[in-house]
């Protein structure tokens, strides 16, 4: 499974940090899409789906977690815990999120609107979409 992270620099001074990005320039795509996850108690698992089309890219403004990725063939965990990290998620990638630490903000980038028909929420069915893809 190929894994892919993006290092986002960091500008800062006595004051304090601050990373900027930009779309096709820090990372693969348009963003049409943002959100967050905070207060995500350390036992708690989110996700469990994947996307036809969707792409994202998952940063840890804050804290950490860790995210499971599964391309139905083989699996792989990350850990975020730094504002300077991204991880690509590509469309076709399970993906679950956990071990929140109680300070976790987990920013995603998605390049598509909400669209519910994008997702793929039973682990069969994503497990038989990848085999049709294949074929």
């Amino acid at each position: 499974m190929d894994i892919k992270t993006y290092s986002f620099e960091p500008h800062g001074d006595d004051r304090g940090q601050l990373v900027a990005l930009e779309e096709y320039k820090d990372f693969p795509f348009a963003v049409k899409r943002v959100y967050y996850i905070y207060d995500t108690l350390k036992d708690v698992v989110r996700g469990h789906h994947a996307h036809k089309c969707l792409k994202q890219i998952l940063i840890c403004v804050h804290g950490s977690c860790r995210i499971h990725l599964d391309d139905g063939h083989e699996t792989a965990e990350v850990l975020l815990d730094t504002p300077t990290k991204g991880l690509y998620i590509e469309n076709d990638m399970w993906r679950e999120m956990y071990d929140f630490s109680s300070d976790a903000v987990l920013l995603v980038l998605a390049s598509e609107l909400y669209d519910e028909s994008d997702y793929i929420r039973n682990y069969d069915d994503f497990k038989a979409f990848v085999a049709s893809k294949e074929n």
